[in-house]
């Protein structure tokens, strides 16, 4: 498929310059063809099938590794973490590590955890909003129960060296988890070179899905180790008076889902194998090699870590020195018809693998 063909399947592309995946990726014919086939469905039942959670855990297990049954179906990230925090059996004195300003998804549902005894160590970032995952080890001892990280920063952009405090995490037995949130679809992910326990991620953004669809992954190794927190009938054994359990991860799952949405989801799961993340991560750093050196030329103060390309993704923030003056940039692009996110003082630039480098080079004319 070449780039003409993919960009044939984003109808926005005809309309606006969209770079703000990080926000949400822009609906793709391929998905909403297959909202209104079930929709269709709806409308004439005759003849209707139950809808297979299997197949959404089938199209994420090739994407990111594991099993199929290693993933529960849920609606959003901070659901997936959520139930992650309050399934495990928390002692007093136990500690979270996270990183200073990671997104909410991944501190609230660990900050609560402080009324139960539980203490939350930040890790300090450097200077130039990255980390060190040394940083991570001088913070997690034998009280460590997790570790928790954001394979990329939704407010920088940086990669961190996943496998690297993944194995920090272990040596003292502690989990470790990662919201998927702005990596999975966008970064190659695999989960066991990453030494990844716990995954949580959402549909809407680089897995060209829409909001209300996401994915708990929980190993089979430390499945055991969290308890359900809100089981329904998808959750165990189809038992009038007795509980069972699943033995995996659908255990974490409660009830009905919003079935149109993740049987729609699977059709941009499906485009994401067709072109494969490899081909997408050679594209988003392609991408941001155009923004970084654009921007570093007409003298904007970029705010993503650029110095490494191995922690780059397709996630630049910059600014224009000050926030007034930042304000204006962004509602200037917004009326140019090109879409970014203005976000805390920074805007955020997130161009995707339908983006074109005309596209970027009309992005860096305008500023």
């Amino acid at each position: 498929m070449n780039l003409d063909q993919i960009r044939s399947l984003f109808p926005v592309t005809k309309e606006a310059i969209y770079l703000n995946s990080a926000s949400q990726s822009p609906l793709n014919t391929l998905v909403n063809n297959r909202l209104q086939s079930f929709l269709s469905t709806e409308l004439n039942p005759v003849g209707k099938k139950a809808f297979c959670r299997d197949n959404i855990r089938i199209l994420l297990s090739k994407l990111l590794g594991g099993l199929p049954a290693e993933y529960a179906l849920v609606t959003s990230t901070g659901i997936g973490i959520g139930i992650v925090a309050q399934g495990i059996e928390w002692k007093k004195g136990d500690n979270v590590v996270v990183p200073e300003c990671e997104h909410w998804n991944n501190t609230f549902p660990w900050f609560q955890l402080e009324k139960k005894g539980v203490e939350v160590r930040l890790v300090k970032l450097n200077a130039d909003h990255s980390f060190d995952p040394e940083a991570f080890e001088k913070l997690i001892d034998q009280k460590t129960r997790v570790v928790a990280v954001a394979a990329v920063r939704f407010n920088s952009g940086f990669r961190p060296n996943l496998a690297a405090i993944g194995a920090l995490a272990h040596e003292k037995g502690a989990l470790f988890v990662v919201d998927a949130a702005q990596a999975a679809g966008m970064i190659p992910l695999n989960i066991e070179k990453d030494q990844i326990d716990i995954m949580a991620g959402c549909g809407f953004k680089w897995l060209l899905g829409m909001h209300g669809t996401g994915f708990l992954y929980v190993s089979q190794r430390v499945v055991q180790l969290i308890n359900p927190v809100l089981p329904g009938m998808f959750a165990a054994e189809s038992h009038f008076d007795k509980l069972s359990f699943f033995q995996d991860s659908r255990k974490f799952e409660t009830g009905t889902i919003a079935y149109s949405l993740f049987d729609a989801w699977s059709a941009g799961l499906e485009l994401l194998l067709e072109i494969g993340v490899e081909h997408i991560y050679a594209k988003a750093l392609e991408n941001t090699d155009l923004l970084i050196a654009g921007l570093h030329e007409k003298g904007y103060q970029i705010v993503t870590p650029t110095k490494n390309r191995a922690e780059r993704t397709a996630i630049v923030h910059f600014n224009a020195g000050g926030i007034e003056t930042t304000k204006a940039l962004y509602q200037k692009l917004i009326n140019e018809r090109i879409l970014v996110t203005l976000q805390g003082n920074n805007i955020r630039v997130s161009p995707n693998f339908f983006t074109t480098k005309e596209e970027i080079n009309t992005f860096l004319s305008l500023l």
